[in-house]
């Protein structure tokens, strides 16, 4: 006998399902492609058991259909080696904002172009202010990928998972078992690359860089080794580490070195059997969401490219990782984007632009509400001498999870306008991040292991389903 909500999901999905305790089978494939929006609205708005048994049923139905969350590890460690060439970025994307349709936009553009060496990501901030939890964020992309009829990996990545350095300060070992959960929570999710970020915790006014770096090795080792003990028996996750903060000063062959070998020195001590970085996030002169100028438009960037060459260079052939990685580029111009992959860099993270263009096609009336919102409860936003374009453009990612609801209630024809864009961006960005037919290298080098969820994960997450302060945490 179904419960009330195994009813209600099942008539939802036009009874293209049956659910037998927790195991889930799929009828009617077609059907519960064209009714998993349905789960969607209910993962977002449902009751907390709504919630976890419409992402449960997502992540199941999706498996069965050939959705499979799976890790990038392999084809990076596999380029590292040298037997995956240097011809192509991976682009990392940080869905802020209707993330099943925008989802969608990605999958139908990558479909076309063979590709599927592409990150899905949601940093810790984001957690906040977009009011997505892990299993809701994994849950809209993988239903997008069965709305799609996409088959195969999909690598869904944590983000920043980051050390909130005015906390550690506070509670050093509270602050970092906060980060350890919620990597648990995303590995439950189906999470299976994470970026440990504990670079907010280099120190430089340390006398040695090896001193400057001492912490922040340290606890990526820690993390690491939580991470290793967490991960599913048949996945590897990727876990990247990071050398310095995005917006600080550009890093240095020095610098990464010494980041490099004490990891891996300290996570050995730790675990001598555990596996490492597959990649190293650098800082090569970007920042996160660009500079806005007073006009609302966007500073010229010049990013060090040479750098970022000679690092990846150095993070493939002496450490074997996958290479260099390059945080905060959404909002540079199209034709920089080639340039990453002469650079050699194993991945770029997006994310500002495809905000951007969200904002610049939703209707007038919802953008005055959210300036008004905007306007009244993060007044500590606007820093003096900066105008209201300055504000509105720095401030407007924290109205994301306040507006959900009306933002996922947009008329189909603003919605489709917003899409239709995205898909040209994406277009775009993967013909200059040279990432077609890269489903070839994946099918290749990626083993995708169907990995079952537990719904008494999804379940137990709600206790801990509150915004925190996100306001010293990076994109």
């Amino acid at each position: 006998m179904n419960t009330a909500t195994e009813i209600k999901l099942i008539e939802l999905t036009g009874n293209s399902i049956e659910i037998s305790g927790t195991e889930i089978n799929v009828l009617d494939p077609q059907a519960f492609r064209e009714n998993i929006y349905k789960l969607i609205e209910l993962s977002a708005f449902g009751t907390s058991e709504e919630k976890a048994w419409a992402r449960y049923l997502i992540r199941t139905g999706g498996l069965e259909l050939g959705v499979i969350p799976a890790s990038i590890h392999d084809l990076y460690i596999a380029r590292g080696e040298g037997r995956v060439p240097n011809t192509f970025t991976v682009p990392a994307i940080n869905l802020r904002v209707l993330t099943f349709q925008a989802a969608k936009a990605v999958f139908k553009v990558a479909m076309n172009m063979n590709a599927n060496a592409i990150l899905f990501e949601i940093a810790r901030s984001e957690i906040g202010y977009t009011n997505q939890r892990p299993s809701e964020y994994s849950a809209s992309i993988i239903a997008a990928a069965i709305s799609s009829g996409y088959t195969g990996p999909v690598f869904i990545q944590g983000d920043h998972f980051q050390i909130s350095p005015s906390r550690y300060v506070e509670n050093s070992f509270g602050e970092v078992n906060t980060v350890k959960e919620l990597s648990l929570e995303a590995i439950q999710a189906g999470f299976y690359n994470l970026d440990v970020d504990t670079s907010t915790l280099v120190d430089l006014d340390k006398e040695t860089i090896i001193e400057q770096q001492d912490v922040n090795t340290t606890l990526s080792a820690e993390i690491s080794a939580y991470i290793r003990a967490q991960e599913p028996e048949t996945i590897t996750i990727s876990i990247g580490g990071e050398i310095g903060e995005v917006g600080g000063q550009n890093s240095t062959e020095v610098e990464l070195r010494a980041y490099a070998d004490g990891y891996i020195s300290k996570l050995k001590a730790l675990n001598p059997e555990a596996i490492g970085l597959s990649k190293i996030s650098i800082q090569t002169g970007t920042s996160h969401g660009g500079v806005v100028l007073p006009d609302g438009t966007i500073a010229s960037v010049s990013v060090d490219f040479d750098t970022l060459y000679e690092l990846s260079k150095i993070t493939r052939e002496e450490y074997k990782m996958g290479g260099a990685v390059q945080h905060g580029a959404s909002t540079l111009p199209q034709e920089a984007f080639g340039k990453f992959v002469e650079a050699e860099a194993i991945e770029v993270h997006l994310a500002t632009n495809f905000q951007n263009i969200f904002y610049d096609h939703a209707p007038e009336s919802l953008i005055k509400d959210i300036i008004v919102f905007l306007n009244e409860n993060y007044p500590n936003e606007r820093k003096e001498g900066m105008t209201d374009d300055q504000f509105f453009y720095k401030a407007r990612k924290r109205a994301f999870g306040e507006f959900k609801k009306e933002i996922m209630s947009l008329p189909e024809d603003v919605i489709e306008k917003i899409t239709d864009a995205w898909e040209k961006q994406f277009t775009q960005l993967f013909t200059s991040l040279a990432i077609e037919n890269t489903m070839d290298y994946v099918n290749e080098f990626v083993s995708i292991p169907k990995v079952k969820p537990n719904l008494s994960d999804y379940l137990k997450i709600f206790e801990v389903d509150s915004e925190e302060d996100v306001s010293d945490l990076a994109d």
